[in-house]
């Protein structure tokens, strides 16, 4: 299945010809799509209305676009304005599907990868499930006097009322052939984008008018996967590396690497890659570099093994630079909703 996945992944880089065989299902797909999507706007299927406002962050595309990083930043703005805010995500790659909180010690293989590091960064009241509603319902219980909701992608999830759409666009990637998937990595057609509020994740502002929502995505310090239990004062210089990564877009991680100096060999996994020893006994030779991400799979995965390989991870944080404008949208949303601080 990760071989296939990233063979895809690769056709869709390169825009291979083979893509051309994949245009029946990516019309079915198409078809399906628009079917269901009519469906729940029609009110012919039922949706979940949740009691108080809920705010989706989700793509139009297959593949990470940012969006973690920005939920991230946009939790933590919202908190210093006094705004009780909680997160909703499916979870994905953990092993139950069912309702369950989040909390600072879960593992990624209760609760998923990408929950565990919102909390850890955040410790924002968190909930995930494959049911919205249910999920919802669970994380109110638990925190009642919750005033918004974000949702970690889910835009798809037509089930789910939203009083609020944004999507983020990767400028630099774009929408490569412009084909649904499978052909493309399209989730939706391109007029999905039209009248929704569209954050841009490109650091080239010069390529966009003043009124756009921008974000990129700034480097930190490379610290040890353990860096809590480490010298603060151990770094590690640029030289050559395993870039080790299990996200949906390694080539941005791998890109961002080079552009600090280091000499990279690329060992893509596929997204929300579930991590076995055996994955790196092969790179013992040469230090290894992670997204943080992947890094809070790691960390379970040395928790089980007493491996000195271990020693030789690294991880480079990122966080979300967003532009003025961003904040100001957000403004702009808490004021449509009637949302102040408590």
């Amino acid at each position: 299945m990760k071989n296939l996945e990233l063979l895809i992944t690769k056709a869709w880089q390169d825009n291979s010809p083979m893509l051309t065989t994949l245009a029946p299902l990516s019309a079915l797909y198409g078809v399906v799509g628009r079917v269901r999507k009519s469906l729940y706007d029609n009110d012919k299927l039922a949706k979940y209305y949740a009691p108080i406002p809920v705010m989706i962050i989700g793509n139009i595309t297959v593949g990470g676009s940012g969006k973690t990083p920005l939920i991230i930043a946009l939790v933590k703005y919202l908190q210093d304005k006094g705004i009780n805010v909680g997160v909703i995500s499916r979870g994905y790659g953990r092993a139950d599907s069912s309702p369950a909180m989040v909390f600072a010690d879960s593992t990624p293989k209760d609760v998923g990868d990408e929950p565990c590091l919102i909390v850890q960064s955040t410790n924002v009241p968190m909930a995930v499930g494959a049911n919205r509603g249910q999920v919802i319902d669970l994380l109110i219980k638990n925190n009642p006097t919750l005033q918004l909701i974000i949702s970690d992608d889910g835009l798809q999830h037509y089930a789910l009322h939203r009083d609020v759409e944004w999507i983020v666009v990767d400028g630099v990637r774009g929408f490569g052939n412009g084909k649904l998937f499978p052909q493309g990595f399209l989730r939706e057609p391109l007029d999905r984008l039209n009248g929704a509020t569209v954050i841009y994740h490109d650091s080239r502002t010069e390529r966009y008018d003043d009124s756009a929502l921008l974000m990129h995505l700034a480097p930190s310090k490379i610290i040890p996967l353990f860096h809590d239990k480490s010298d603060k004062n151990h770094i590690l210089a640029p030289q050559k590396v395993y870039a080790v990564s299990g996200i949906g877009y390694p080539a941005r991680f791998f890109k961002t690497l080079t552009e600090l100096g280091f000499d990279v060999m690329e060992k893509p996994f596929g997204d929300h890659h579930e991590f076995v020893l055996d994955d790196l006994m092969d790179l013992k030779d040469l230090p290894i570099i992670t997204t943080s991400k992947d890094a809070v799979k790691l960390r379970e995965l040395a928790k089980q093994h007493n491996h000195t390989i271990f020693d030789n991870v690294w991880v480079l944080p990122v966080q979300a630079v967003l532009s003025e404008s961003v904040y100001g949208e957000m403004d702009r949303v808490l004021n449509e909703l009637g949302i102040d601080k408590l």
